[in-house]
């Protein structure tokens, strides 16, 4: 019977290596996500990291989580085709177990840089996501999948989130991760249970768990305190426990990663909190793994063979997204990005700019203008 596998999230990261170098040394660690995106343009890599790799490619348990893809964006470039080619080099290179990407666009005048934000569940929407992550499988040529959002404009986007994923992964048969702390913060932003939550997700469709910490931000014009996914702390309780019911609901589950960012591991307090979060996931997969009875029988790959046809791109969309980081990014309040939403072309669209919770959208203003 196939087991859930502890893993790290592991990139070419001193702080986050030295953290986890203990747990690599007692062969706790049964695989690793790379993003390997954020190794691009790189002309040399030590030979110790691939050397990490390739051990684990060898095993078959390498992950590889894409960042910088910005699947929705309404135009092709290229560097989403500089993207794809080196997938497809690093895919000769080494053995993925399968391959992701964040659901959303990327704020920023490439919409290669920044923070991923959501997008209208629309027809082109849709149509631009099945297109790209066929592209992302033909690179590859194994299973593929999208990680959910943690952040929205409004609960109804909440509600609609897991129904929009799998109509986007349907037809690569691709699959989610299903990140528990992105789930957390939307609980929190929108006053949601978790058990209400988690019933709007296609749980047969997940094949990977993100657990992770993040922080709190005040809201100047509510007071609400936003939860941000922001991977610089521990992991919660509370996501722990999310973990726990999870785990026996997803029966083609495979991996469970802890993600904290290396900046937030530059001490040894973090280092062995760090530490001591992986050993309470681990503990927490043994236990599922000894009393739960899981026969996953989905392979996540197409049942026929595809190939991509002619690139979907949407003019309109990509106005609208390039407007959205213009005002994101420049606007000097949150009246002023209002006053500049309504005047846009957002306004009386898909976006439904007219919904949106205030303090998101000021979150949204940080978000961006933090990655400026």
């Amino acid at each position: 019977m196939p087991e859930i596998i502890p893993s790290i999230a592991c990139n070419l990261d001193t702080d986050i290596l030295s953290a986890s170098l203990p747990l690599f040394q007692e062969s706790r660690v049964g695989a690793i996500e790379w993003s390997f995106d954020t190794l691009y343009g790189m002309n040399q890599v030590p030979s110790w990291f691939t050397e990490l790799l390739t051990a684990f490619s060898n095993e078959g348990k390498l992950i590889g989580h894409g960042v910088y893809f910005s699947i929705f964006s309404g135009k092709w470039s290229s560097e989403h085709e500089n993207w794809l080619s080196e997938l497809k080099d690093l895919s000769s290179k080494f053995q993925f177990d399968h391959i992701t990407e964040h659901f959303g666009f990327m704020t920023g005048a490439s919409f290669h840089h920044g923070a991923p934000l959501s997008i209208p569940h629309s027809k082109i929407a849709l149509d631009i996501g099945r297109d790209r992550l066929l592209r992302i499988y033909d690179a590859c040529q194994c299973p593929v999948g999208l990680e959910n959002l943690a952040f929205s404009y409004t609960l109804d986007e909440v509600k609609k989130h897991g129904e929009f994923l799998e109509e986007l992964i349907s037809p690569v048969n691709g699959f989610i991760i299903l990140d528990l702390h992105n789930l957390y913060c939307q609980m929190h932003n929108f006053s949601i249970d978790f058990e209400d939550i988690i019933k709007l997700y296609p749980l047969d469709r997940v094949r990977e768990l993100h657990i992770s910490g993040g922080s709190w931000e005040d809201s100047l014009l509510t007071g609400m305190r936003v939860r941000r996914d922001t991977h610089d702390n521990a992991v919660p309780q509370e996501v722990f426990d999310m973990l726990v019911q999870t785990l026996g609901k997803c029966p083609g589950l495979k991996y469970v990663v802890l993600e904290q960012l290396g900046d937030a591991l530059r001490d040894n307090t973090s280092k062995t909190a760090f530490r001591n979060d992986f050993l309470k996931m681990e503990k927490i997969i043994h236990k599922a793994n000894k009393t739960q009875i899981r026969a996953p029988s989905n392979s996540f790959l197409p049942s026929s063979k595809l190939s991509p046809g002619i690139i979907i791109e949407d003019d309109n969309l990509h106005s609208q997204q390039m407007e959205l980081s213009v005002i994101l990014e420049n606007s000097s309040s949150y009246q002023d990005a209002i006053d500049k939403l309504s005047s846009s072309s957002l306004a009386d669209s898909d976006w439904k700019i007219e919904n949106w919770q205030p303090y998101m959208l000021e979150t949204a203003l940080n978000i961006a203008q933090k990655w400026r």
